[in-house]
């Protein structure tokens, strides 16, 4: 994380994204981050009206209980060339939004929360010595990084992802938006790949938005499992006689498949002594672990081979201890649960990166995903941005009307965006609305009878 400078004075607020040294671009790549190429991009693909659509939650109506000061309230933040950072920008409407996207060019675009007042004129509030510039609305955000699990995979490291480690981010993926789902009842979940090397979701129901920040700690907490750190032996601690019922669904549907069918091969978590010894030292009695070890430097067995005879000796008529038998289940979550980046969650203060951004570093649009159909998602076939570009030029795909979007291999992004996503969330806040409205009405009726 790094700390923004905003654009009059400082504010210490937290924005997601990369490193410094990870915005510098590198012009001399032909696939990468072009900034001329991106002021294209802006001018035809990006889709401003669905986004604006998005973010006003359906206040941009003509419906009398419309909030028409909500978009005018939310903060953007701009990220320019040279790592300038423009902080509590407003805009009051799609046009004046897509005004100065269009003008300013951002290498990445941050969306915060949405304040009691409009954020670019906060300074005069302050004046008056009444601290009323606060933060009222904001989504409920979750990020997770490839690079939060360096210690459990060996293909890559760093911000450096392939196919045998995405899944991590799969696994994550199908975990919490299940648990968002069925354990919290949140219907309108957004999830978009990172551009380079992890997932953000985005919680966008109305109640989500309204949480204060204890409650989002206390939702960020009840999915705490990964406790450990790059010292400790055993990172994951499975405690009591039974396991939640979220844990047990996450365990029996998720991450035993995954971690069995997909990373003990694809990881080669047994390949070596290293290796082994690493969930060797998550077994705590000797005298199984010392079996192990011997039948694993004196024998060559596959990964599978040695988790099966992992399995077999913790789960024998010898080995009763409940501890010993948890000890299968806490190597799998240590290997596979999802790791949050826990203080993007928390504050509601937090800025994230916008959907349909490009990031500077790979090129690649920052596109939705579709959580029923994330085992298919392949981040190495995200559109980039010179592709795109190429495409427009080549006049091979053709949009209809004005959404240049549509004649590209974006389309099927920003449709699923507008389909799957917005539309149901749009009928959902008018719905809002319209009860917010009437129950007003109705009070204000029995107020006047009285």
């Amino acid at each position: 994380m790094v700390r923004e400078e905003a654009e009059n004075g400082r504010d210490d607020m937290l924005i997601d994204g990369d490193e410094p040294e990870q915005m510098k671009l590198d012009y001399a790549l032909p696939d990468g981050f072009n900034a001329d190429y991106l002021k294209v991009y802006y001018g035809k693909v990006f889709p401003y009206v669905d986004m604006s659509k998005w973010l006003s939650y359906g206040n941009d109506g003509k419906h009398p209980g419309c909030d028409h000061s909500y978009l005018g309230r939310r903060e953007f933040s701009f990220t320019l060339d040279n790592d300038i950072y423009v902080r509590f920008q407003s805009f009051n409407t799609a046009s004046e939004l897509e005004k100065a996207i269009k003008e300013k060019c951002p290498f990445k675009i941050d969306i915060g929360p949405v304040y009691s007042v409009d954020p670019s004129k906060r300074h005069a509030y302050s004046q008056g010595g009444d601290n009323i510039f606060t933060p009222v609305e904001k989504e409920l955000v979750f990020d997770v990084d490839i690079s939060d699990y360096d210690d459990v995979r060996y293909c890559c490291s760093g911000a450096d992802v392939c196919l045998n480690c995405w899944p991590l981010m799969t696994i994550a993926i199908k975990v919490i938006d299940t648990s968002l789902r069925d354990d919290f009842g949140f219907s309108h979940v957004l999830w978009v790949y990172s551009g380079r090397r992890g997932v953000h979701c985005w919680v966008c129901d109305g109640k989500a938005r309204r949480l204060t920040n204890e409650q989002r700690a206390a939702i960020v907490d009840y999915f705490r499992v990964y406790k450990g750190n790059e010292n400790s032996t055993k990172k994951v601690s499975l405690v009591g006689p039974a396991l939640h019922p979220f844990l047990v669904r996450s365990y029996t549907e998720v991450l035993k498949d995954y971690f069995e069918n997909r990373l003990l091969s694809s990881q080669n978590l047994f390949l070596n002594e290293e290796r082994f010894e690493k969930i060797l030292e998550m077994i705590p009695d000797e005298s199984v672990t010392s079996e192990l070890r011997g039948k694993w430097l004196s024998n060559k067995q596959s990964d599978v081979a040695r988790w099966d005879q992992l399995k077999r000796l913790l789960q024998s008529s010898k080995q009763k201890g409940q501890g010993l038998r948890r000890c299968i289940e806490e190597i799998v979550f240590s290997f596979t649960y999802p790791r949050l980046d826990t203080e993007v969650s928390k504050h509601m203060n937090h800025l994230l990166k916008a959907p349909f951004c490009v990031h500077p570093k790979t090129g690649r649009v920052c596109v939705p995903i579709n959580p029923k159909n994330c085992d298919e998602f392949d981040p190495s076939a995200v559109p980039t941005l010179s592709q795109l570009l190429r495409e427009l030029n080549s006049g091979s795909f053709r949009g209809e009307g004005d959404n240049e979007w549509d004649g590209t291999s974006l389309g099927d992004c920003v449709r699923y965006f507008r389909e799957s996503f917005l539309q149901p969330l749009l009928k959902s806040c008018k719905e809002e609305i319209e009860a917010s409205y009437n129950a007003k009405v109705q009070q204000s009726r029995n107020s006047i009878s009285w």
